[in-house]
């Protein structure tokens, strides 16, 4: 069941109201009994997850930028052991 966010006209209160989508919106102020509701539009807070959605399947992959830039700068470890074996 959603979750509506309301607000009166006459004396600023404001709450949240479990209701069915098919109800109709509250108009009656808790508070102070007069009809001046009105229903505000706000932020909807729910998370995607599991595989089939964009941030699971494409963001997570690295691209071939990034991954040459990780291999051109760490540096190589196979000139101290190259001179070594050479000296002996």
């Amino acid at each position: 069941m959603p979750i509506y966010e309301y607000r009166c006209g006459a004396c600023d209160h404001e709450f949240e109201a479990r209701q069915k989508m098919s109800e109709d919106p509250l108009k009656e102020c808790p508070d102070c009994g007069k009809a001046e509701l009105k229903k505000l539009i706000s932020a909807v807070g729910f998370r995607l997850k599991g595989t089939g959605w964009y941030e699971t399947d494409f963001k997570s992959k690295p691209k071939a930028d990034a991954v040459a830039k990780k291999t051109d700068a760490k540096p190589s470890s196979s000139g101290s052991s190259s001179s070594a074996a050479k000296s002996n």
